[in-house]
């Protein structure tokens, strides 16, 4: 195959990133060749075409998109995984001699974007790295749309992975191993790929993990001495891990990283703790069924105004507070919202009408920001002096963001001026200068505005001049702009016309005047496109130089939205305050689920008392059939104690929270296919978790331990699972714990710190009538068949099951499964076959009622019967 020039570049380029999909900029497009293009063209869904050189039959696979439209491409192609590298034109090809020079300007791949469709407003886009250094692994997380840059050590594999699946990357750089086709330990690729199993895996040289070599990268980019500042100096595999980060952003984005102003340690310590089965149980950002955001905690309390305000929330839910004063100090603020209703509505306005402003600057910083962003940015800006004039004078947490607020008055002062609101998204489209704003850019488009009013003027005041009455100013690319006489009128042309083209009828003259005026208006459209796009990167530049205090403003606007919009829920549906103390008391009066409640008409929740302590009320067993609401009950407490840890109002008529470390649940049955573990594996997993990691100051969630496997077996494992619980450190744990297995309310007789309750239903003509209501007591009956009738199974089966239920209470089956009355022992088939019998957990069977019961007195004679009297006397 014969290779081009430009297919020689193309490949030179191509050979430095291997691992991605090539833009090659080509004038209006981005080209695809080879195997990119084939893989270009079924991702995209577009036309697959081919080219050759001349003499040369074989044709190159070739697609493209249009530059200007390359933004939703590339989604789909990160959406699906790839990497790509976008190659730009680094000079004008008109004056460039032989091969326009070309360069990968920036590589995107699904940790790295800033581009809007390709984010969430609503949440973080992390791209992650892992480093291992025994005992500990180091973990680093930063999204470069935000600039927010964080960094943690764990103790333990579970913890890594439970803090990954917590704030779920895109992306995860991992060290290639020393071997040569080894990778980053496949065992550590393998496990990261079950549990984030739509993460991007990215393997990098080893050496950018080293800590020493990570700590100078760090150092250097933050311009400090030590790491001190930022809390992490004495990390080692953590510092690692976001070296590696901050290597691969510089390799990869080759623009200024000036955004990324702090390192954060993730102190979890601070924190209320939900590992990620609870997360996922208690449905905080995502329902169970199909993983959607609406039907999901953070949905139903999501009354943001802004981008900044939803993340807030997000990480709120994700990290609730663990201080008291804390915590308190957001319920002053939701307080003073909620008494202050005018406040509440002018905050909900200016809200509304703030942007993005992470992201705007992080695109300023980056260089990728347009005019549109800059217009935004600014409208945003124009909204900080009348939020902190409504803050700074309150007391408590609002005051304190009030006066945090920058104004940004000089910024919003210089976009107002400078930046068209009609701007366009390309930059080089012109266009963008606000008329005013620059003397030069002004005449420029005079001229082009005005060049044909120009035109003829300079045409009347020549045939004035001259008396030439068919004088015309003509042009054509070859001479430009001349004067065109006629033959006729040839004696009449004055002396300072310039002859420059002879015509068969006319003679085309220039003047030095006209020469002038030409100089001007041909190169006025090219110089003003060129200043426009120069004086905006001014712009921008400034823009980005003001990036801290951008942040800081940002900073604010997001808390201050979430405590707005926590107090807009609380208001529109009748939250109350809590009170949340060092104590050992959860005391929920009248309590609600913050999501099903809102699926019903109001008024139709019912809602319940919840009480636990370490004293008398620890654990409570609840049982109950089926669809009466035992989950809720449970779900429900374990929200308020998040809610209120958050600094929300909750759910309740009243509520007191003792502070929780962590919140346990093992709720709900489900096999994990893809780590190959079992329903009841599951279950036991999450069981063990708790047991393990629980202590006195956590809140434990348990619903139907031990059904995933045999009846005995569960039962035996639920009992033993709540005798821990109520023992463990010598204090138990605060437990709601709902059951089928109505042999657990006998743990009430033996613990006195277990209570039984019970989900109240009546029966009514066969059926039952759920009341949703929990009350002290236990039930022994889990009304399945009920629950089977109301769900609809036909009654042919539901009766069945009714005749079948009879039997099998009464042991009345054969060996074949075949229900019959077995008052003992029959005779089948030459032999006899005993009744079967209930096992029972608790107690060994009495032996002289099994001894009676294998008696046929009729077949008996005297003597046998005397014998088996005296046999009888001497059973224990």
């Amino acid at each position: 195959m014969k290779i081009t020039p430009m297919l020689q570049q193309y490949l030179e380029i191509k050979n430095q990133h291997p691992d991605a999909l090539l833009f090659y900029r080509m004038g209006d497009f981005y080209e695809m060749f080879f195997d990119d293009a084939v893989e270009a063209a079924r991702l995209l869904g577009i036309t697959l075409t081919s080219r050759s050189n001349k003499g040369d039959d074989n044709k190159i696979p070739m697609c493209g998109v249009p530059f200007h439209a390359a933004a939703g491409y590339l989604a789909k192609l990160i959406k699906a995984g790839r990497r790509v590298a976008i190659c730009e034109q680094m000079e004008d090809p008109a004056q460039s001699k032989g091969l326009v020079h070309r360069e990968v300007v920036r590589v995107v791949s699904p940790g790295v974007v800033v581009e809007d469709q390709l984010l969430d407003d609503k949440e973080n886009r992390f791209l992650g790295a892992v480093c291992r250094q025994k005992p500990l692994w180091g973990l680093s997380l930063l999204d470069l749309s935000t600039g927010e840059f964080l960094v943690g050590e764990f103790p333990a594999e579970s913890d890594l992975l439970d803090e990954l699946s917590r704030l779920n990357p895109s992306e995860v750089l991992l060290p290639l191993a020393a071997g040569p086709d080894e990778r980053g330990g496949p065992d550590l690729s393998a496990l990261l790929s079950a549990h984030l199993p739509l993460c991007c895996l990215t393997h990098r040289p080893a050496a950018e993990f080293q800590p020493a070599r990570a700590r100078e990268l760090l150092l250097e980019h933050f311009r400090t001495a030590s790491l001190a500042g930022f809390g992490c100096e004495n990390f080692n595999p953590g510092l690692g891990a976001a070296g590696a980060l901050l290597a691969y952003l510089q390799e990869t984005q080759k623009s200024d990283l000036g955004h990324l102003e702090r390192l954060r340690p993730l102190e979890l310590d601070q924190v209320l703790l939900l590992d990620e089965s609870s997360r996922r149980n208690l449905e905080l950002t995502r329902t169970i069924v199909d993983g959607q955001r609406e039907g999901s905690l953070l949905a139903a309390l999501d009354h943001t105004r802004t981008p900044m305000g939803a993340r807030q929330l997000r990480k709120s839910l994700l990290f609730p507070l663990k201080n008291v004063a804390a915590i308190n100090h957001r319920l002053d603020a939701v307080a003073e919202l909620l008494r202050d209703q005018e406040l509440s509505r002018e905050l909900d306005r200016a809200l509304g009408a703030v942007y993005d402003l992470e992201r705007l600057n992080s695109r300023a910083v980056l260089g990728r920001a347009n005019a549109r962003d800059l217009n935004a940015l600014q409208v945003s800006l124009a909204r900080l002096p009348s939020i902190r004039q409504m803050l700074e004078p309150r007391p408590g947490l609002l005051g304190e963001l009030g006066r945090e607020i920058d104004e940004l008055t000089d910024l919003q002062t210089l976009l107002a001026a400078a930046i068209r609101d009609d701007a366009p998204m390309g930059l080089r489209e012109g266009n963008l200068i606000r008329p005013g704003y620059n003397a030069e850019l002004d005449e420029l488009n005079a001229i082009l505005r005005d060049g044909k009013k120009l035109i003829a003027g300079l045409e009347a005041r020549e045939r004035e001049r001259t008396g030439i009455a068919n004088l015309k100013v003509g042009f054509n690319k070859v001479f430009g702009y001349y004067l065109e006489v006629s033959r006729g009128k040839l004696a009449e042309v004055p002396a300072d016309f310039i002859r420059k083209q002879t015509l068969v009828n006319a003679e085309r003259y220039i003047t030095p005047e006209l020469k002038e005026f030409e100089s001007k208006v041909s190169g006025a459209e090219e110089k003003r496109l060129e200043l426009e796009y120069r004086l905006f990167g001014e712009i921008r530049n400034r823009v980005a130089r003001a990036g801290s205090r951008i942040l800081q403003s940002a900073a604010c606007l997001a808390m201050i939205d979430l405590l707005a919009a926590l107090a807009i829920g609380a208001a529109k549906y009748r939250y109350v305050r809590p009170t949340v103390n060092e104590g050992e008391e959860i005391s929920i009066r009248e309590g609600r689920h913050p999501v099903i409640e809102l699926g019903l008409p109001p008024g139709r929740f019912v809602p319940n008392d919840v009480h636990l302590d370490q004293g008398d009320k620890e654990v409570m067993i609840i049982t109950g059939p089926n669809m009466a609401g035992k989950s809720t009950v449970l779900r429900q407490t374990a929200l308020i104690v998040l809610m209120a840890q958050m600094g929300g109002f909750v759910p309740a008529a009243a509520a007191t929270i003792g502070l929780v470390d962590r919140i346990f649940t093992r709720v709900g049955a489900m096999d994990d296919l893809r780590r190959g573990q079992s329903t009841f594996m599951v279950e036991m997993n999450e069981t063990a978790n708790i047991l393990n990691n629980a202590t006195p100051r956590s809140l434990v969630i348990l619903d139907e331990i031990g059904r995933g496997t045999s009846t005995f077996d569960g039962l035996a494992i639920a009992w033993a699972v709540a005798e821990a619980l109520v023992n463990k450190e010598g204090k138990g744990i605060k437990t709601l714990f709902a059951t089928h297995y109505h042999e657990l309310t006998e743990l009430a007789a033996t613990q006195p710190r277990i209570h039984n309750f019970h989900i109240a239903v009546r029966e009514w003509n066969d059926t039952i009538i759920f009341l949703h209501k929990l009350l002290p007591g236990g039930v022994s009956r889990s009304y399945g068949i009920q629950v089977a009738a109301l769900a609809g199974v036909p009654a042919v089966v539901v009766a069945r099951a009714k005749e079948l239920l009879h039997n099998i209470e009464q042991g009345e089956f054969n060996r074949q499964g075949q229900p019959r009355i077995a008052a003992g022992g029959v005779e089948e088939g030459g032999g006899r076959v005993a009744k079967p019998s209930q096992l029972r957990l608790f107690g060994a069977e009495d032996p002289l009622r099994r001894r009676l019961a294998e008696i046929q007195p009729d077949s008996l004679s005297p003597l046998e019967a005397l014998n088996l009297l005296y046999e009888l006397k001497q059973l224990p």
